[in-house]
Order: C-alpha cells, then sequence, then structure tokens
C-alpha cells in the first residue's frame, strides 16, 4: 500500500492534484489507516495514471471521469478519437512553426522564394541596407497587382543588372547619399551617375498603362524618394538629364538636349 506521497510521485503529479482529483470526483478517495494517513492500492495507481495523461491530453475532467467508468470497448474507440485529434492538431501546429520560422526568415515571408536570394545579392555586393529594405517593399507592393510568378520572373531579369558594376556602383552610392539634404553639393554628381546608367539601361524605361499600375507606380515613388530627403531634388536633377520619373523612368529628350 501507498502513501499519498507515494502514488503522486509515481504518477509524476502532487499530491495536492490528487486531492484534487479526489474532491472533483474523479479519483474514490481510500480509507485511511490506523494512524490516519490514506493508503492507495494498485488500481489507484493505474487510474491515477489514466487521468493524468488523458488531461495532458487537453480531454476535459468532466470527459476523463466518463472515460474512467467506460468499458474497454468504449474507452478504446475514446482513445482512437483523442489521437486522431492530436494528431490533426500536431498537423497544425507544424504548419504554425513553419510560418514562425519564416518570420524570421524576413524578406521571404512576403516574397516567393526567388526574393530572398535576390536581395541577399544586394547585399552581398555591398549595397547599403535601407536601399536593399526600399527594394523589398517596393517588390512586395508589386505582388498587390502581380502574380508571384510575374515578380519572380521580373526579379531574375532585373537581377542581370547586378551584373553591371556600374549600376551596383550607383546603388552604393544612392545609400551613400540617402541622408543628404536637397541642398547638398552633391546630388547633381550623383544624379549625372544615375542618368549614365539609365541612358545606358534605357531598354528597361517604359511609362505602363491602367489606372491600377499607375497608382501603384506612385506608391513605388513614395516608398523610394519620401525615403530619401533628397529624393523629390535628385528626380528633378535627373528630369533635367532627360529622364522622369523614378520607379518608371521615361526618357523626356536625349541626353545633353537643351531646353528652347
Amino acid at each position: 500500500m501507498l502513501t499519498i506521497g507515494q502514488v503522486a510521485a509515481y504518477a509524476g503529479v502532487t499530491a495536492r492534484t490528487v486531492r484534487h482529483y479526489h474532491a472533483v470526483g474523479l479519483l474514490p478517495e481510500p480509507g485511511r489507516d490506523h494512524s490516519g494517513y490514506r493508503r492507495y492500492g494498485a488500481q489507484a495507481v493505474v487510474d491515477l495514471i489514466r487521468i493524468r495523461v488523458l488531461a495532458d491530453a487537453g480531454v476535459p475532467l468532466a470527459r476523463v471521469h466518463d472515460l474512467l467508468r467506460a468499458d474497454d470497448a468504449e474507452f478504446a474507440a475514446a482513445v482512437a478519437e483523442i489521437d486522431t485529434r492530436l494528431r490533426s492538431e500536431i498537423v497544425e501546429r507544424e504548419r504554425h512553426r513553419e510560418r514562425i520560422t519564416r518570420l524570421a526568415a524576413g524578406d521571404s515571408l512576403a516574397l516567393p522564394p526567388e526574393g530572398a536570394a535576390y536581395l541577399d545579392r544586394w547585399r552581398a555586393l555591398g549595397i547599403p541596407e535601407r536601399v536593399v529594405q526600399i527594394e523589398r517593399d517596393s517588390w512586395i507592393l508589386s505582388l498587390a497587382v502581380y502574380s508571384r510568378e510575374e515578380i519572380a520572373t521580373a526579379m531574375v531579369n532585373k537581377g542581370r543588372l547586378l551584373d553591371d558594376a556600374e549600376f551596383v556602383d550607383v546603388l552604393r552610392a544612392i545609400g551613400e547619399g540617402i541622408d543628404w539634404e536637397p541642398d547638398d553639393p552633391r546630388l547633381p554628381g550623383l544624379a549625372d551617375k544615375v542618368a549614365a546608367v539609365l541612358d545606358r539601361h534605357a531598354e528597361w524605361s517604359g511609362g505602363g498603362s491602367g489606372e491600377m499600375e499607375r497608382a501603384l507606380v506612385e506608391q513605388f515613388d513614395s516608398i523610394a524618394l519620401d525615403s530619401i530627403p533628397a529624393g523629390r531634388r535628385l528626380e528633378a536633377l535627373l528630369e533635367e538629364r532627360g529622364w522622369s520619373g523614378w520607379t518608371r523612368q521615361k526618357r523626356v529628350r536625349p541626353r545633353g538636349a537643351v531646353d528652347e
């Protein structure tokens, strides 16, 4: 025969828990010996372990009470039902784990798989993180209009520009000037660099079409230009050099032409 402390330790619970199970009618309270102590037999141990396992599995105590009094067939059927529920919960928790992992992954949370690799290449080339984040946010907004497949294809195409050392140098320069004020004397030189790259990659310019696309381009422009104190000034300097727009650059006149 076992004391309450012994049976509690054997079943992996506390003596207080055993007393609670007595109070709610889950576990019959045994009689006391001549010294006034409760003494538990083997069946009490078995029942207590069953109660603990079922309770740990999330079975309400009222249901546990019924199961302890069910016959073998009913008990086996109930256990099979509980097992099915637990398997379903495990699958759901695995989904949550995947989503939590993706939260830590950052870029890949909202972009297609190619997105993280694309932005990591920007970082590997030494492009400042603030510039990378502007690029990332623009691609995320693109998903409001374009499919993930279209975004992935566009990333591959734009990724080819990263093979151009001058293009990468301009991105680094923009990062270095991201906190310049609009009257900074270095801005015209930066505008010259950007315009030179645009001239070399004129095939990337284009006005786009459709009201939704135009609205999206305006959002892209806001993300970039409003993140840079001198952004709007730089945009104006580029227009002086023959290019209008930021996200979708459009040649407004040949380079070197002079307004009449």
